[in-house]
């Protein structure tokens, strides 16, 4: 979908995001979880608030409305809200480590009109600036599709990822980073040169 636009999370977004995640958690799960795997997936999704102290979140905007929010990690942590267990600040070697994509959301008024994608390249193009040759995600059964769509591949999945045994899966997957196909996205998305993206996403580490 053109005419979306983007920018870097920061902390007066938060309530904003917190509210779109989990209408989509709500709303984009349903074709695929029972009603109590929904409720227990909160336990291993939501707002992880080291992105946005990372500046490595962003926010998409359509028509003057918040179409989703997502991004990507230099840090271990694989999936997961700052609430859920098993998190790891340490920062990743881009020499020998994969980026992690990183709480992906649309709005369940945007599904399926270019917003994950958008983001997908986003961080795709982010994580190839700071010397990142792959990426990796945990993701959910409905997210199944856009990643694939998209280039990545299943290596491994956790059946009851939050541990209360309503068996909400967590799928692990990988792509190596396509840098071309990333600034053709944003571009295609956004109207956005890729020389203006890039110094955007510099001005985000400074």
């Amino acid at each position: 979908m053109a005419g979306l636009s983007w920018r870097i999370a920061d902390e007066a977004d938060i309530p904003a995001i917190s509210d779109l995640q989990m209408r989509s958690i709500e709303e984009l799960q349903k074709a695929f979880l029972t009603p109590d795997q929904i409720e227990s997936s909160k336990k291993t999704m939501g707002l992880d608030r080291q992105l946005i102290s990372d500046r490595t979140y962003f926010m998409i905007e359509g028509g003057g409305r918040l179409a989703g929010c997502g991004g990507w990690g230099r840090r271990a942590t694989l999936f997961g809200g700052s609430h859920s267990a098993g998190r790891s600040d340490a920062f990743l070697d881009p020499d020998q480590d994969p980026a992690r994509i990183r709480a992906m959301y649309a709005s369940p008024d945007f599904a399926r009109r270019g917003v994950g994608k958008l983001l997908l390249a986003l961080g795709e193009l982010a994580a190839s600036e700071e010397g990142f040759s792959m990426l990796t995600l945990g993701s959910t059964l409905a997210g199944m599709p856009l990643y694939e769509a998209y280039g990545f591949r299943e290596v491994s999945r956790v059946e009851d990822a939050s541990g209360d045994g309503f068996n909400v899966p967590v799928i692990t997957m990988t792509m190596p980073i396509d840098r071309s196909r990333a600034e053709r996205t944003v571009t295609q998305s956004t109207g956005e040169a890729t020389a203006d993206t890039v110094l955007r996403l510099a001005s985000a580490r400074a």
